[in-house]
């Protein structure tokens, strides 16, 4: 039986986490170049802990240009087994209020600039992303986020726009009308690319405001989306800390082989696949490219 180590991906108003044990900041080289920052390193009530801040200490990365391979790459070289998105977020749902949490399910990708494989030319794969988000870990995150005291829906699909401007009122409507739950900026292609390297992935999403479409709030206000934030950040750590216990240190495959999503997904004939790119995957798909 394996060891979990649990890899968090804090978003706008998560920069560390508390409590770590034996807690460092660690510089991860990688092919795919510098993650967002430095990774916190740790255990938390013996099990293993990985905190990346996704858009850097100071948040100095916009959602565009967030490092999301290297990120991604950086973990899996740690030793990271699943992987908990923390993210801030908007409602198109009355019922989705500011201050609630989202265990996101689905997403309907929307972003445009960026790098969203780490597979092409010389070594094609294609892995299926139609449940992407792994029900065992969102569970989990779902009991974490309850016993917190957080109000906390269970499902929900998370509509990924490219920013970093916030909707228009005619984009935030029809994205309502295509049954969308919460937008944000991160989540994708994040979400892919922990897929590509059979990593356990769940999306915790942080409802900040409700976006344009509401006639009663109006255009999205910077300053309440902070004020908001402030209790989103301390209820997330509050939850991520609970995750231990819930989780445990011994891992046994994921039952719903997120750890085998490349088991028959690369499509390029071993005589000519491009070395140079099999030499970067090494992290992400050595396990069936060795």
């Amino acid at each position: 039986m394996a060891q979990t180590m649990l890899g968090i991906i804090g978003g706008s108003g998560l920069y560390d986490i508390d409590g770590l044990t034996d807690a460092k900041w660690v510089t991860v080289t990688g092919p795919w170049g510098a993650p967002s920052d430095d990774i916190l390193t740790g255990t938390l009530d013996g099990v293993a802990m990985a905190f990346l801040p996704r858009h850097g200490r100071g948040h100095v990365h916009s959602p565009s240009t967030v490092p999301y391979r290297a990120n991604i790459d950086a973990l899996k070289r740690l030793g990271v087994s699943d992987v908990i998105s923390v993210s801030a977020c908007g409602s198109f749902r009355e019922n989705m209020a500011p201050g609630d949490f989202v265990i996101v399910d689905q997403f309907i990708d929307r972003t445009f600039a960026r790098e969203k494989s780490f597979f092409g030319t010389g070594c094609v794969a294609h892995v299926s992303v139609a449940h992407p988000t792994c029900p065992r870990l969102g569970a989990a995150c779902l009991q974490a986020a309850r016993d917190q005291g957080v109000t906390v829906h269970d499902g929900g699909t998370y509509l990924a726009m490219e920013g970093p401007q916030f909707s228009s009122v005619a984009e935030s409507k029809m994205y309502r009308e295509w049954g969308c739950d919460v937008i944000g900026m991160t989540n994708m292609p994040e979400a892919k690319l922990a897929r590509e390297a059979e990593l356990c992935y769940a999306s915790i999403a942080m409802i900040t405001d409700y976006d344009s479409w509401h006639p009663d709030h109006g255009a999205v206000d910077i300053t309440a989306i902070l004020t908001t934030l402030q209790g989103n950040s301390a209820n997330a750590k509050g939850l991520v800390a609970r995750l231990p216990a819930l989780l445990g240190g011994n891992r046994a495959p994921c039952p719903h082989g997120c750890d085998h999503a490349l088991e028959y997904a690369i499509m390029t004939a071993p005589e000519k696949r491009d070395a140079a790119l099999v030499g970067k995957l090494d992290a992400v798909a050595g396990r069936v490219l060795a």
